[in-house]
C-alpha cells in the first residue's frame, strides 16, 4: 500500500519519491521538512495575496511586501490585484509602477528599474519548465528591465530577458527575446518594429490611482 511517500509491503515501510525512486530515511526527512516549509510558506503568500486583492491602502500594501522581502524605490506603487510566486528575489526602483493584476515571478532575479510603467495585467516570469528534460525539471533565468520602460497591458516577459533603458512593449505582446535600448517591440513573439521618438528621459510618473 502507498500513503504519499510511503510505501508499506512484505518488505516493511519504504520511504519513495513521486516517481517511485526508493528514498533512505535521511532523504526523506529532508523531503519531509521541506514539504512543511513549502506549505508554510504558502500560507503566508495566500495571506500577502489577499492583502494585494482587497486592501485598497498602497502604503499597506507596499509594507506587506517589503517586510515579505520586495525592494521598493521611494514613490513606486504596485497596483491592486498583483501576485507573486516568490518576493524576496523582486526589487523595483524609484516612481514605478505595477499595474493592477500584474503577475511578478520572482523565483529568480527579478530587476525593474526607475520610472518603469507596467500597465494592468502584465506577466513576468523568470522560470519556466525545460520541455526536453525527461523529468520536466524547471530552469530559472534573471528578468532584467531597464528605466523608463513602458509595457502594455497582457504583455508576457519570458525568462531570461533584458530590456534595455526607454524600451516600449506593445499590449499583447510575448517577449523572448532581449530589447534594446529605445526600442518599440511588438507581437508574438516580440519583434523590433521601432524606435521611441526622445532620446533624453526625464519625466515622472506621479501619484497613483487612489483606492487601486
Amino acid at each position: 500500500m502507498k500513503f504519499g511517500n510511503l510505501v508499506v509491503n512484505s518488505g516493511g515501510l519504504h520511504f519513495v519519491n513521486k516517481y517511485g525512486e526508493a528514498m533512505n530515511t535521511s532523504e526523506a526527512i529532508k523531503k519531509m521538512a521541506n514539504r512543511v516549509k513549502n506549505i508554510l510558506y504558502d500560507l503566508n503568500l495566500y495571506f500577502i495575496h489577499f492583502v494585494s486583492l482587497h486592501i485598497p491602502s498602497h502604503s499597506f500594501r507596499r509594507m506587506v511586501f517589503m517586510i515579505n522581502g520586495v525592494k521598493i524605490g521611494k514613490g513606486s506603487t504596485i497596483h491592486m490585484g498583483c501576485k507573486f510566486f516568490y518576493l524576496g528575489n523582486i526589487e523595483i526602483g524609484a516612481d514605478s509602477v505595477i499595474g493592477n493584476n500584474a503577475f511578478l515571478d520572482g523565483r529568480a532575479k527579478l530587476s525593474i528599474g526607475s520610472h518603469v510603467d507596467i500597465a494592468s495585467e502584465v506577466m513576468i516570469y523568470n522560470s519556466q519548465h525545460d520541455i526536453n528534460d525527461p523529468k520536466f525539471r524547471a530552469t530559472e533565468e534573471p528578468v532584467k528591465i531597464g528605466d523608463y520602460v513602458f509595457i502594455g497591458p497582457r504583455s508576457i516577459i519570458l525568462p531570461g530577458v533584458n530590456i534595455e533603458k526607454g524600451a516600449i512593449i506593445a499590449a499583447g505582446c510575448i517577449v523572448t527575446k532581449d530589447v534594446p535600448e529605445n526600442a518599440i517591440c511588438a507581437g508574438v513573439p516580440g519583434k523590433i518594429i521601432g524606435e521611441r521618438g526622445i532620446k533624453n528621459f526625464d519625466y515622472i510618473l506621479g501619484r497613483p490611482r487612489l483606492f487601486q
